[in-house]
């Protein structure tokens, strides 16, 4: 699997999908006026000349460019103090700033800040007019980000109440014409994953169960038609349609959208990596190594966003471009690839036990049996329980331990 996500990792990105629903509804508020509302526009999020003066901004976001971005989106926040907008977009700059490597928490407390204010805003609009698609449409999307955030850090209940949350705010058919292709981005996530997840996760589907029924093919086509039409949520379409196609064996799908992620956003670590890994296994081996070889250098100059996680999958496909042309260069990164996973204790990486795989039967084979010992006992230790790579692991362990005792012995004669 490109991605190389372990079972325990794809749990978290499915549970997170759950609450990841921007679903849209009617609640039970009770209208109360607020004069400082007044002023507001019918909704912002349509405003063409808003959305122009916020296309770069967003552009410097997802490029990483966040100091720009962020300036811009705190002169928003000071014409509409009371719009939950500029909020959310701070929100949303948080979260990217984590997207390279989810287990960073450095940015938590001010993306929940933001999100949490996005909902205080948003819940302002919608007491003050419940039919305001606009309060659905942040109430949703805020909650549904809290909960992707929280199954992220495997906060099962928090996440679960988000998800209760969002979907309180469900708005369906004609109501939410007025901000489609935006309100399209949340319906096309929910009919895929209501339908792909008890499919793949039997275990989970009491829950989905409870939800309407979902259609993974028109999912697909809600997702591709935001993609190429929205604004606010263009890009996050674009990420989900890498990671579904992904998860369906389809690289030759994800490539292009890769491809064209990265050269509009080309400082975006997470971007450059799934173009570098989708190149590498469309067979397109020079376009990756050359992708590969940007990636190791911007970690050296230590380049915001560029870390362990990209540096395992710049590192593995190194290795594998030279295993056929320069061994000991391939020695090198795969030694690298066990740099980048262990510095990070991802144990469980499939990057990570190939490689140890490799340099095991590479050192046998050379006969230099202590060194093959060393790689054989981590994948013994760090296979999964119920993996087939586990029990031949340690069978040939067991032998391999035998050996040395020989070779000693014949050493010493």
């Amino acid at each position: 699997m490109p991605y190389d996500l372990s079972l325990k990792q794809r749990l978290v990105f499915f549970g997170g999908v759950l609450m990841f629903q921007f679903c849209f509804g009617w609640g039970l508020a009770q209208k109360k006026p607020n004069p400082a509302l007044d002023t507001l526009p019918p909704i912002l999020l349509m405003d063409e000349s808003l959305q122009a003066e916020l296309a770069d901004a967003l552009d410097k976001m997802y490029n990483f460019e966040f100091e720009i971005a962020e300036k811009e989106f705190l002169q928003i926040r000071k014409r509409y103090p009371q719009h939950p907008l500029p909020y959310f977009l701070m929100a949303l700059s948080q979260w990217w700033k984590i997207m390279p490597n989810t287990d960073n928490q450095a940015y938590d407390d001010i993306f929940l800040a933001y999100i949490d204010t996005t909902l205080a805003k948003a819940e302002q609009l919608y007491r003050a007019n419940p039919k305001n698609v606009e309060a659905s449409f942040f109430l949703a999307a805020a909650y549904g980000f809290k909960g992707r955030f929280h199954a992220d850090r495997e906060q099962w209940f928090k996440a679960a109440s988000a998800g209760r949350n969002a979907l309180r705010h469900m708005r369906r058919g004609k109501e939410i014409n007025e901000l489609s292709p935006e309100f399209m981005f949340g319906d096309g996530i929910y009919n895929y994953f209501a339908e792909w997840i008890p499919e793949n996760y039997p275990f989970l589907a009491p829950i989905v169960a409870t939800f309407p029924k979902g259609n993974k093919e028109l999912g697909l086509k809600q997702l591709d038609e935001v993609a190429r039409k929205a604004f606010y949520t263009r890009i996050m379409a674009n990420y989900f349609l890498m990671f579904i196609y992904n998860g369906e064996g389809k690289t030759h799908l994800v490539a292009p959208i890769a491809k064209r992620m990265y050269e509009t956003y080309p400082n975006n670590p997470y971007f450059h990596r799934i173009h570098a890994i989708s190149s590498f296994f469309m067979g397109h081996s020079e376009e990756a190594e050359k992708l590969a070889q940007e990636i190791l250098a911007r970690i050296e100059k230590k380049q915001f966003g560029y870390e362990a996680i990209s540096g395992r999958f710049a590192a593995y496909i190194l290795a594998q471009t030279h295993t056929g042309k320069n061994i000991s260069k391939a020695i090198e990164y795969f030694e690298k690839v066990i740099y980048f996973a262990e510095s990070i204790k991802a144990y469980d990486s499939g990057y990570y036990q190939t490689t140890l795989e490799w340099l095991y039967r590479h050192y046998r084979q050379k006969g230099e049996l202590e060194k093959a010992r060393e790689y054989l006992e981590k994948l013994a230790r760090y296979a999964e329980k119920k993996n087939k790579k586990r029990k031949i692991a340690r069978k040939e362990l067991r032998q391999l331990k035998r050996d040395i005792k020989k070779q000693k012995r014949i050493e010493n004669l």
